[in-house]
């Protein structure tokens, strides 16, 4: 696995990227000084050009700076700013490396050396998936051509009219009859709405943006552009292998009626491609993009809910700069500690069903740890096919590709870990993604049995028989044993979000309505447990906030409270050298945790998990099946340290019969929740490259 050198040096670099685009080479008052606007590292430029900000020395006109690329003049590509500065996009950039330089008349120079990668990737994200299924039909573009499923760029235009619906415009200059309007910093103006679709890295992106009557310009101000972008992904988990039919979506009446842009792709869509990394490397790309064509945003906010709060989170920690805050809905820390639930509520859904009667609704609940046990048979029928080779295969893929066990053994394994090979490797031994997936020791329904809820005669029985997976994801007899290289994998990658690297840095809103008693699987524990490994990481979470509303809520709209929210915090915060002390003085005095009742009034307390308080009255957050066997709340042991079966640790007695049984069940031990995980070491560091 190669890393580049400047990847592990997470603290300074977290400092760094507390600015948009800033990566630059520091001048001093004597000399010019050039930054990097269109990407966050110089050393991650992409598709040929780069949007760059000259500043003169003091007292020297920005018109007498000189800039060149490789010897080549590039002066005549910058335009004078209102700050004294120049911007221009410099093009024509070679792969590899080249050094941008600035002159002053009397000598003062700056230079700053930009790598180049090619506009379909890989920039750091590692080999790319082969096959690869073209899907950009979808999109209304043309068929794709070539390996990186590249087609001509599109742009159309839509207005929203005053019935609230997005309408196509063939002529952006006209203005229909029911056209209305968008507000852009307390000024009306006509809801036109510029939309591009094209290829990056891949992925089918979109971008949109209200139209002002002229073509967009990264060099001048954008008359309908409040300097905002967010950033939308959608949730998921899935095998890859497509470029995928749809992306998180960017007309959003309530991201453009304010006059932000958005932008997304279809590789940001975690159902299309469940690793974090490339979703990263594709955000990255697009932003890029997106800031040479529009020009430079203020800030960047991320948003989505599910596998889009799971992208979220892992790009904010551990591809630092690309989102400068995130709004994270239906939250989960991300996608690997949160996959030994899904696995188990699949097992233990069809150990129920083979013995009806064996347990009461009641008792099915609290072995789950869920309010409800319908959350694990929706975890079973929504995901647990993910983990299976052959059971979940997107209709993108042809027959053909797909792995079988007899006719194609050499196939793609349609499972959500084959899009993480890049970080876990390939076990030899069976040509699957080394697994993480480990169950050695996990006590099922072990605060039902200490709280006698369960009989210890249950108890035994569910833990002797409730089996585990084999390497294809077929249910078999014996638990689950992880590969070890994959479980320091998992933790050094940062595939386990553990809010050590960019998260230190990064607003975070963490929004949710509440599904818990819907059996819904977005349940409200999760963000309890990502609060929790930044208490872990930091000594408190003073980054992010967590609010709570219903699912109807009343007069309250939570989206914009939040989206607004967000925009104060990071104006607040401006631009600069990031510390977590900062940001945190940076959050809005009126902005913390608390809830909105169904009713839409809002309550203000702290967020504690199982604590007392309305929010927790109105909303209560249970766990899952881990916790319920005795795992805390920070949920990130994917394997757990073992020892001894003692029936001194319970709070019921066990017949000499049942602690024979329970030995030959864990003849290794049981699960001791008070030691990381094995294997748990801490992320290498950000910006990882593979």
């Amino acid at each position: 696995m190669r890393r580049t050198p400047t990847a592990v040096v997470a603290a300074t670099l977290v400092g760094l990227l507390g600015v948009p685009g800033a990566a630059h080479a520091t001048g001093s008052g004597r000399s010019p000084d050039i930054t990097l606007l269109s990407s966050p590292l110089p050393h991650v430029v992409t598709g040929g050009q780069a949007l760059l900000r000259v500043t003169p020395p003091r007292g020297v006109p920005s018109k007498s700076l000189k800039v060149t690329v490789e010897r080549r003049d590039v002066t005549a590509a910058f335009v004078a700013q209102p700050d004294g500065s120049r911007i221009g996009l410099v093009g024509g950039l070679r792969l590899g490396a080249s050094t941008v330089r600035v002159a002053a008349p009397r000598g003062g120079t700056d230079a700053l050396t930009l790598v180049n990668h090619p506009a379909d990737g890989p920039v750091f994200s590692g080999p790319q998936q082969q096959p690869f299924a073209c899907e950009t039909t979808a999109f209304g573009l043309d068929p794709a051509t070539g390996p990186g499923c590249e087609a001509p760029t599109r742009v159309s235009y839509v207005y929203r009219n005053t019935a609230g619906a997005f309408v196509p415009l063939t002529d952006p200059a006209a203005r229909p009859a029911d056209l209305s309007s968008a507000t852009v910093e307390g000024r009306a103006v006509p809801y036109v709405v510029r939309v591009e679709r094209g290829v990056i890295d891949r992925a089918v992106y979109e971008i949109a943006a209200l139209h002002d009557g002229t073509d967009p310009s990264p060099t001048r101000a954008h008359g309908a552009w409040n300097r905002r972008l967010v950033y939308t992904f959608g949730g998921g988990c899935n095998v890859g292998y497509h470029q995928g039919a749809g992306t998180g979506g960017v007309l959003n009446p309530l991201f453009l009626g304010r006059g932000y842009a958005v932008a997304s792709s279809s590789l940001n869509v975690l159902d299309n491609n469940c690793s974090t990394v490339i979703s990263a490397e594709v955000a990255m790309m697009v932003k890029e993009h997106f800031v040479e064509t529009y020009g430079p945003a203020a800030h960047t906010i991320g948003w989505g809910g599910s596998g889009g709060a799971i992208q979220q989170y892992g790009i904010a920690d551990n591809y630092p700069g690309i989102l400068d805050g995130i709004i994270p809905q239906i939250s989960y820390p991300d996608a690997t500690t949160n996959s030994p639930t899904v696995g188990d509520c699949r097992l233990l859904n069809r150990w129920f069903a083979a013995h009806p009667g064996a347990f009461t609704p009641a008792q099915m609940n609290a072995v789950s740890g869920f309010r409800s046990f319908g959350t694990c048979v929706n975890w079973d029928l929504a995901f647990a096919s993910r983990g299976n080779a052959t059971e979940a295969c997107p209709p993108a893929l042809p027959v053909e590709w797909r792995y079988h066990p007899v006719t194609n053994p050499g196939g793609i394994p349609c499972t959500a870990a084959e899009q993480m090979v890049n970080q876990l490797g390939r076990d030899p031994r069976t040509g699957f993604a080394r697994s993480y997936v480990d169950s050695t020791g996990v006590q099922y329904g072990l605060a039902a049995l200490n709280a006698g809820t369960i009989t210890p005669a249950q108890f035994v029985q569910l833990n002797e028989s409730v089996g585990g997976y084999d390497p294809a994801g077929n249910q078999v007899a014996a638990r689950n044993v992880a590969d070890p290289f994959a479980l320091v994998r998992v933790y050094r990658s940062g595939l386990a979000v553990a809010g050590t690297g960019g998260l230190a840095t990064t607003p975070v809103i963490d929004y949710r309505a509440y599904t818990d008693a819907v059996n819904d699987i977005h349940t409200r524990s999760w963000s309890f447990t990502m609060r929790q490994r930044l208490i872990d990481a930091h000594g408190d979470a003073g980054t992010q906030v967590l609010l709570t509303s219903a699912l109807t809520t009343g007069s309250a709209d939570p989206n914009a409270y939040v989206l607004s929210a967000m925009d104060r915090w990071l104006t607040a915060l401006g631009p600069g050298h990031r510390t977590r002390g900062r940001v945190v003085r940076a959050r809005p005095a009126e902005l913390g945790d608390g809830c909105w009742t169904p009713e839409g009034a809002f309550v203000a307390e702290p967020a504690v998990y199982q604590g007392p308080g309305t929010c927790n009255t109105l909303y209560p957050a249970f766990g899952d099946t881990r916790i319920a066997a005795g795992a805390p709340i920070r949920d990130n042991a994917l394997k757990c340290h073992l020892k001894p079966f003692d029936p001194g640790d319970y709070r019921v007695t066990f017949t000499p019969a049942e602690q024979t049984r329970l030995r030959t069940t864990f003849p290794h031990g049981v699960c001791d929740w008070t030691r990381p995980g094995v294997g748990q070491v801490r992320p290498a560091g950000v910006w990882q490259h593979y």
